[in-house]
C-alpha cells in the first residue's frame, strides 16, 4: 500500500485541505497518522473524491459519472505507478553512479600505484646512469694516462735514435 501525505493528496486531487479533512471526518478516506502527520491511501479514497468533483463540473447522467469516476481512478493509479517507476529509475541511476564512482576510485588508486612504481624505476635508472657516467669518466682518465705514457715513450724513441747515432 502506497501512502501519500495529505498535502500531496490535495495537490494531486485538486481539492482544498478543508474538503479532504471533511472526507476524513466522514471516513470516506483511509488514513494513517504517523508523528502528527496524516497520510492517505489514494487507491481507496478515489471513490469519495471523484463524485464530489464530478458533480461540480457536470450535470450528466449517473452512468456518465461512473465512467468519469473510473477514468479518474485509473488516471490517479497511472500517475502513482509512473511516480513509482520514476523513483525506481532514480534509485537505479544513483546506484549506477555509485558503482561508476567506486570504479573510478579504484582506477585512480591503480594509476597512483603505477606512478609510484615508475618514479622508483626512474630513480634507479638515474642512479645507474650516474654510476655509468662516473665509470666512463674514470676509464677516460685511465685511458688518457695509459696512452699518454705510450705517446711520451714514442716521442722519446726518435730522440734516442738520434743520440745513439
Amino acid at each position: 500500500m502506497e501512502w501519500m501525505h495529505i498535502d500531496e493528496y490535495c495537490r494531486l486531487t485538486g481539492l482544498e485541505r478543508s474538503a479532504v479533512e471533511q472526507l476524513i471526518a466522514r471516513e470516506k478516506l483511509t488514513i494513517m497518522e504517523d508523528s502528527g502527520q496524516v497520510y492517505i491511501d489514494p487507491s481507496k479514497g478515489a471513490g469519495a473524491v471523484v463524485p464530489a468533483k464530478v458533480k461540480e463540473l457536470t450535470s450528466k447522467q449517473q452512468g456518465d459519472i461512473l465512467v468519469g469516476e473510473k477514468f479518474v481512478e485509473k488516471t490517479i493509479g497511472t500517475i502513482i505507478n509512473l511516480h513509482e517507476k520514476v523513483i525506481d529509475a532514480k534509485d537505479e541511476t544513483i546506484e549506477s553512479v555509485k558503482n561508476e564512482n567506486s570504479f573510478l576510485k579504484e582506477a585512480l588508486a591503480s594509476l597512483q600505484e603505477l606512478y609510484d612504481e615508475d618514479r622508483k624505476t626512474i630513480e634507479i635508472l638515474t642512479d645507474q646512469l650516474r654510476l655509468s657516467q662516473k665509470e666512463v669518466e674514470f676509464m677516460r682518465r685511465k685511458y688518457k694516462l695509459m696512452w699518454g705514457k705510450v705517446v711520451e715513450e714514442y716521442a722519446d724513441t726518435p730522440k734516442r735514435r738520434e743520440n745513439d747515432l
